[in-house]
């Protein structure tokens, strides 16, 4: 196979942006790489992680920035409001760090209702309570009618990384990829509502604060190669990413990735692969062989990762592809779409 085309460049003369341009594709990638990292390079975005990992005089700090516009605001399992809390810690937790603080920023429309923006503000103090998170700063802002969308919540987070703790060594072929659970309830939790979609079944957002599990992973594999949350794109994005940044390939296991019924059978009324449908409890992990055994264990010790499986391996490929042996015996490549199944999913 030959290798992928990353070699047409955005035209900052007449592009304009575009809504794959936020979606955690090819697209997302490109604008961060030719633009974005270019023009604030330095050592700590350079790795081009969730966080950003700073040495201070007491230690190792994550830091992580998250912007969140979904729509609908509500949705099954969850709202903008729990989500800007889960997101940002999750983020800070893919460090291996223990979240600590959250600072909170509100773009707000002109003639939202303020008995929706006290139902979000509850429930984001709520999430952040029960994740142990304090919010300790902020800002508020109003346009006018028509020139935003309700609401628009960005949250900054800081957490600090305990010694001896080491996440995000280049994964080497032979290392186990291992996820936390079932994939792709989130996007469809949105996409049910968002079009007004029944299923026999209600599907929830898998909205949920990752940083405990991550304490229980690190406890017994300090030196994680890889810890990722599949948000946008989903696993597939996520592994694509990987694959691109280290220079490696993976090999999936289609029997063994664990997707939940009723989102399966969604995903196929609709044309969709749960591949790619985002997730906001969800964890991916990549370990030596010899560490994949304990890390399950613990994993499906913890009640976020009771279904957690080990779905695949790294692979020599110096073409970063993502294949997939699929439930009919064939391979296929799990490329990264241009942009995403379904903007404005977080």
């Amino acid at each position: 196979m030959a290798a992928r085309d990353h070699t047409r460049k955005l035209d900052f003369r007449h592009g304009r942006v575009e809504l794959h341009h936020g979606g955690g594709g090819k697209a997302m990638a490109q604008l961060i790489e030719e633009l974005f990292l270019p023009a604030f390079d330095n050592p700590w975005l350079r790795p081009l992680e969730d966080q950003a990992r700073l040495q201070l005089a007491g230690g190792r700090m994550a830091m992580a920035c998250d912007s969140h516009v979904v729509s609908p605001l509500f949705f099954p399992g969850g709202d903008i409001g729990s989500l800007s809390v889960h997101g940002t810690v999750n983020d800070v937790a893919m460090s291996g760090a223990q979240p600590l603080y959250l600072a909170a920023g509100f773009i707000l429309e002109e003639g939202f209702p303020l008995a929706e923006l006290r139902r979000i503000v509850e429930s984001m103090a709520r999430a952040a309570r029960e994740a142990g998170v304090a919010v300790v700063t902020g800002d508020t802002k109003v346009v006018e009618t028509g020139k935003a969308d309700g609401v628009f919540i960005t949250t900054t987070g800081v957490g600090m990384i305990p010694a001896g703790v080491e996440v995000g060594a280049a994964p080497r072929p032979g290392d186990k990829v291992l996820v936390s659970g079932p994939l792709g309830d989130h996007g469809v939790a949105i996409l049910s509502v968002r079009e007004g979609l029944s299923f026999e079944t209600t599907i929830e957002s898998d909205s949920a604060p990752l940083h405990e599990l991550v304490a229980a992973m690190v406890a017994v594999v300090p030196t994680l190669r890889c810890l990722h949350d599949p948000t946008r794109g989903g696993l597939a994005a996520t592994l694509n990413e990987i694959t691109r940044r280290h220079g490696v390939g993976i090999l999936l296991d289609e029997t063994a990735i664990p997707i939940r019924e009723p989102v399966r059978a969604a995903c196929e009324f609709l044309g969709l692969d749960p591949l790619y449908s985002a997730n906001e409890g969800k964890l991916v992990a990549i370990c030596e062989a010899g560490q994949a055994g304990r890390l399950l264990a613990a994993m499906q010790g913890h009640p976020l990762g009771r279904q957690a499986a080990i779905v695949g391996e790294v692979v020599a490929d110096s073409h970063g592809f993502v294949e997939m042996r699929t439930v009919f015996g064939g391979s296929r490549v799990v490329d990264w779409l241009s942009g995403e199944q379904l903007p404005r999913i977080c």
